[in-house]
């Protein structure tokens, strides 16, 4: 078996053969196409135009939850899915997908009674049943939350309900799993675009380019997966089905001191949902919503920004938050079924499967949290395409870092004793434990040659030197923004100003 890292770019493995599957794209979900396939023992190459999880996949809510709020359109199935998935996620990587406290608070007038929402979360928790990382939920008193959640609005503050989801780091996560593929067998390449998809003449496959080259080939395949998300107009063409266009923007503020705990609000303007989430001791506020025509719109704007600013000042004004203290802002953009409703919010989140022509397979919907199970469904029409019945496993394998055995806690306590005596400080050797897992090995030994390596790149953020070479070197990241953006995210979570994009330049430099 291929070692899963260090990822490597083998773009001369594109040519060599024809493949039984090619998947274009690669986000969260061409990434667990690829490693579903692999495993099944597909032969398959995975490309991406820019960078893993470069679009869309690196601008979620961070969060693998089973959509509470889908409740209310009484979309059960979607829900008993998506929290059968956070199960799964967080049994085959507890070093990415970890619990989190979400706080409802109820103030007087809420859109939701607390009998109805004590309800609803009975549901969610039943939902779930079997074994969970998180708690089920429970109501608090007025006193309490306030206690505990001072900077809320006391002004009519009635009660409220705590209940669990899980985090994690989209980008990041997207990561191990390329490296799961690439350990079953994948060749995967990044900086590689499919410029057509063809099917003529008993040959099947796409025209690529090697952006880091120019160089033009064409890689062979007999089936396709364009898990291409907003783009599939641009490149199926006429062949390519008819979705809605998503945008979602989120902002980035301070953290709140001493707060660990997300907020699920609605916004006084509109009654939409919204989330308040600590993030690497920042704070993601989001997200909107609104139908675009085109991927490239996909961009935050001043009124995005008003609105998620004051509907988050309306319910927390201890927060003290206004736009001089907006960190940075980002957008996605995703695809949903092209329904007629009322509201965006009424459009179905259910996942469905397009085949614009023989062979070709493109996955429609979905979230993030369910992308390994659907990617699943569209591998299986792949195999039965090609005559195969192959099982999927991706639910039983942990993966690549994952530590062996049941106790996560004890393994982490474990690494992060050794990080500290190597010189990393304990909340950054808590998070690079998390971010990497068994690869704090690795980290260990760079550490070991360059003591230096050790030390944050950013006095804020729990993100040190080491992360920058194991970026380069470990995971694929071509140039500074996948180094900053996706394997570390500084660009969204440090002031632009900061020192450490020195640092971090200095680092790579003497790569």
């Amino acid at each position: 078996m291929t070692p899963a890292f260090p990822l490597v770019r083998k773009v001369s493995g594109l040519r060599e053969r024809e493949f039984d599957l090619l998947v274009v794209g690669g986000g969260i979900y061409g990434a667990w196409a690829a490693y579903d396939a692999a495993q099944r023992g597909l032969s398959v190459a995975l490309i991406e135009q820019n960078d893993w999880g470069s679009a869309t996949s690196q601008s979620s809510s961070k969060l693998i939850h089973g959509g509470l709020r889908y409740l209310e359109n009484f979309e059960f199935g979607l829900v008993r899915h998506a929290l059968i998935e956070r199960r799964v996620l967080a049994r085959i990587a507890p070093h990415l997908v970890h619990p989190m406290n979400f706080i409802l608070p109820l103030w007087k007038g809420s859109r939701v009674s607390a009998f109805k929402l004590g309800a609803g979360l009975t549901i969610y928790d039943w939902l779930s049943i079997g074994w969970q990382p998180v708690q089920r939920h429970k109501h608090f008193k007025r006193d309490r939350l306030m206690r505990r959640y001072p900077f809320l609005a006391s002004d009519g503050l009635e009660a409220g309900f705590r209940y669990g989801d899980c985090q994690e780091d989209d980008a990041r996560l997207v990561i191990p799993v390329v490296a799961a593929a690439q350990q079953h067998g994948a060749v995967c390449a990044n900086r590689v675009a499919a410029t057509r998809l063809f099917d003529e003449d008993g040959r099947r496959g796409a025209e690529v380019t090697d952006r880091e080259t120019g160089e033009r080939f064409a890689i062979r395949a007999r089936t396709q997966i364009a898990t291409v998300g907003p783009w599939i107009r641009e490149l199926a063409g006429a062949n390519a089905p008819r979705v809605k266009l998503v945008k979602g923007t989120h902002l980035v503020m301070p953290g709140i001191p001493n707060c660990h705990s997300a907020f699920l609000l609605t916004a006084p303007q509109d009654g939409r949902v919204f989330f308040v989430i600590p993030w690497y001791h920042r704070t993601l506020v989001g997200t909107t919503e609104s139908e675009i025509g085109h991927p490239d719109e996909a961009v935050p704007n001043d009124e995005e920004q008003r609105y998620l600013l004051s509907a988050a000042q309306a319910w927390l004004p201890g927060a003290s938050w206004r736009p001089e203290n907006v960190i940075s802002r980002f957008s996605g953009a995703r695809t949903l079924q092209a329904q007629e409703a009322g509201t965006l919010s009424k459009v179905s989140r259910e996942f469905e499967i397009s085949e614009p022509r023989p062979g070709l397979f493109v996955p429609i919907g979905g979230k993030y949290t369910t992308s390994r199970h659907d990617a699943s469904r569209v591998v299986d029409r792949v195999c039965r395409k090609l005559g195969q019945k192959l099982d999927c496993k991706t639910d039983e394998l942990r993966l690549p870092g994952a530590p062996a055995g049941d106790d996560f806690a004890g393994w982490q306590a474990d690494a992060v004793t050794r990080l500290r005596q190597a010189g990393v400080d304990t909340d950054a050797a808590r998070q690079l434990s998390l971010r990497h897992g068994t690869a704090v090995e690795r980290a260990l030994d760079l550490i070991a040659a360059e003591p230096a390596l050790a030390t944050r790149l950013d006095a804020d953020s729990p993100f040190i030197g080491v992360e920058a070479v194991m970026a380069r070197l470990d995971e694929m990241a071509r140039d500074f923004d996948d180094v900053t953006r996706r394997r570390i995210p500084l660009q969204i979570l440090a002031r632009s100003d900061g020192a450490w994009r020195e640092r971090t330049e200095d680092i790579l430099a003497r790569l």
